[in-house]
């Protein structure tokens, strides 16, 4: 059943706009997006999303800017999670009206929508703190990943 959710929602098409929306966001940051997405999650949304940001090895980027948007769908839970650098320099009520927006898009299912703002949103606060270095090269990938 979820599988199918999935599909449906996550069309070729859309995952092509996320994608183009993180390399966007990623423009002019050193900071590092990703976006990953199940159909359930079954634990508390910021552990699990938590644990998807340690096994995606989110950790290890080399200004410890990595954020994560974490999405299950058909449980409607989302968090974002963000690095020790970017808890040291972007403030926690970024985040919650970040959050809340995405929200409100999600809430009349205009979900690539709500993610895509997200993302660009996202990019725009790190370009603010983490600009682009001359050595700033994309230490993640930039695709959308998934656990069905």
């Amino acid at each position: 059943m979820g599988k199918e959710h999935l599909d449906h929602v996550f069309t070729p098409e859309a995952l092509n706009r996320l994608k183009k929306a993180i390399a966007q966001a990623e423009l002019n940051t050193s900071g590092q997006l990703r976006l990953h997405v199940e159909a359930y999650c079954k634990e508390d949304v910021l552990d699990h999303a938590a644990f998807i940001f340690e096994k995606l090895e989110m950790h290890k980027t080399q200004e410890r800017n990595g954020v994560l948007l974490y999405f299950a769908l058909l449980d409607h839970k989302f968090a974002i999670i963000g690095d020790a650098g970017i808890h040291a320099k972007v403030p926690d009520a970024f985040w919650d009206r970040l959050r809340d927006e995405m929200g409100a898009f999600f809430k009349r299912g205009a979900y690539i929508e709500g993610l895509e703002f997200g993302i660009l949103k996202a990019g725009e606060e790190l370009e603010r703190d983490f600009p682009k270095t001359s050595n700033g090269n994309n230490e993640l990938p930039d695709d959308v990943s998934f656990v069905h």
